[in-house]
């Protein structure tokens, strides 16, 4: 995985946006350059557009109403007018604000789809989008209203208001109203002309920018399974065989190999596994088929990222106009269906990471299932509950997963006068399972915590490479001799996870297959 942490600057023309430098952006602050190709681009459709004007001939969304009302002609002195009202008519999301790395990374993938060159917007306006990433200007979005049909309609009139000096903005952790956030750090606002309204809505931007942070964060994931698989390997004693080579040749996706490879290589020297070759015939599902749920998840993963990859550099908007002959189409680039199709993928994938997980924790805490471990992990049970909550609260998760990646891809209710008749749903998907990434992490972090208690009962030799993770997760949380409040610990676990550190130790000491 590319360390998107460390790339201090982006360029975008709209073809050649990655991953890691969307994350680097949109979480880390990297700078951002347009390409000069991009800015002569836009410069040519803005032209188109305006030539549109002069000769007075009908286009959709730029001398006409919009869905619906597209047969509404618009006098030519009421233009600029109506890009403005659509701004200012759009903005009608609700619930809680997205979080700042969402609406940064929908201000690159806006400006990002922008630069191509087939929007008619002013290179100016773009631009100043850029410039509002830079100087750490962030609108104020609220996270609900979208139906990801004709795009993100909501969400992005909410950015837009911002370049019309409306709306609100953060600014050093300060919510201001948009013109004030503006004028402090000497960005420009506009009164929109013909086309510029649509083209800033009119796409799929905020359901992709919460599916990529999504996407990288279940990329982590997928490594820190793995890595807990492995703890949970030498807590239960569990059959390495399970993962030799030869077994996943004879079923040869690359996911599978891959999972299997790493915990044989995380496993590699452990003297704990090789005494425990051959004490039972085979384990259960939790620890034998490790490489067939894991490497699924990590086969759904490769195909997430080919079809966002190419969304980052997609054209969304409507209508598409051809500088080179002037044509302009009216198509559906903005309908939301591949992203929406995405999300509720990712989420049924990730919810499986956490489902195996759930079952590895229920197996180390119950003296039934552990091989020796006492009760609930504890040394003195009954007088200590020990680490019989942690099954209970990623029971509780994983079932809100279950829930959450319910598909909402499947659903669909028409809007505009049935102008509008097949929508996606895309960023409540999108919503839905960055909810299921959280759950997910905190559920690897329960798994972990049991993990690292249960080791130490064992007392057994463990692998190299295991001892300097379990060597890094004591650095944080003691071993528990007795009841404590769980609360603080778990918390400085989950932040272990979330961070680089674990997987950073992981690949120092075994060559992991990413």
């Amino acid at each position: 995985m590319e360390r998107a942490s460390e790339l201090r600057s982006v360029e975008i023309d709209g073809e050649h946006l990655s991953l890691p430098e969307l994350i680097a952006v949109s979480r880390f602050g990297a700078h951002v350059i347009i390409r000069e190709s991009a800015i002569h681009a836009m410069e040519k459709s803005h032209r188109l557009v305006e030539e549109i004007l002069s000769k007075k001939y009908p286009v959709y969304g730029i001398n006409t109403g919009f869905g619906a009302l597209s047969q509404h002609d618009i006098s030519i002195s009421d233009v600029d007018r109506l890009q403005n009202n659509l701004i200012i008519s759009h903005a009608v999301g609700c619930s809680n604000n997205l979080p700042d790395e969402v609406v940064r990374a929908m201000l690159l993938l806006r400006a990002n789809a922008l630069c191509r060159g087939f929007s008619g917007i002013r290179p100016s306006i773009v631009i100043t989008l850029i410039d509002m990433l830079n100087s750490g200007v962030t609108p104020i979005v609220p996270e609900k209203g979208s139906l990801g049909a004709s795009g993100d309609l909501v969400p992005l009139a909410h950015i837009a208001l911002v370049l019309l000096g409306l709306g609100e903005a953060k600014y050093k952790g300060e919510v201001l109203p948009g013109k004030k956030a503006m004028d402090m750090v000497g960005l420009p606002t506009y009164s929109l002309k013909g086309k510029e309204g649509l083209a800033l809505i009119n796409g799929t931007q905020c359901m992709t920018a919460i599916a990529a942070l999504s996407l990288y964060d279940a990329k982590k994931l997928c490594l820190l399974a793995d890595i807990n698989t492995s703890l949970a390997m030498e807590a239960l004693q569990g059959q390495i065989s399970a993962y030799d080579e030869r077994v996943h040749l004879l079923r040869p996706h690359d996911g599978q190999k891959i999972v299997a490879q790493n915990i044989r290589l995380l496993l590699k020297g452990s003297k704990n596994i090789e005494e425990s070759r051959g004490k039972r015939v085979q384990d259960a599902y939790s620890l034998r088929c490790v490489p067939q749920v894991h490497g699924a998840v990590r086969g759904a993963i490769e195909h997430i990222e080919s079809v966002l990859s190419k969304e980052f550099n997609s054209v969304t908007d409507n209508p598409l106009l051809f500088a080179d002959n002037g044509d302009v189409i009216s198509g559906g680039n903005f309908h939301g269906e591949p992203i929406a199709l995405c999300c509720d993928y990712l989420a049924i994938a990730v919810s499986e990471l956490g489902s195996i997980s759930e079952r590895r924790l229920e197996r180390m805490v119950n003296p039934q299932l552990s091989n020796g471990l006492p009760p609930f992990l504890a040394e003195q049970p009954g007088l200590n509950s020990g680490m019989m909550i942690l099954q209970y609260t990623s029971a509780s998760l994983v079932s809100d997963n279950k829930t959450l990646s319910h598909p909402d891809s499947v659903d669909s209710i028409p809007s505009s006068a049935n102008q509008e008749d097949h929508v996606s749903m895309g960023t409540n998907a999108a919503r839905h399972v960055s909810m299921v990434v959280d759950n997910t992490y905190n559920i690897l972090a329960y798994e972990m915590f049991a993990a690292a208690q249960a080791v130490d009962l064992r007392g057994a030799s463990i692998s190299p490479a295991l001892k300097k993770i379990m060597d890094l997760i004591r650095e944080h949380i003691p071993f528990l001799n007795e009841d404590s409040e769980l609360r603080l610990y778990i918390c400085k676990i989950q932040k272990l996870l979330r961070g680089e550190m674990i997987i950073d130790t992981a690949l120092q000491n075994c060559s992991l297959l990413k």
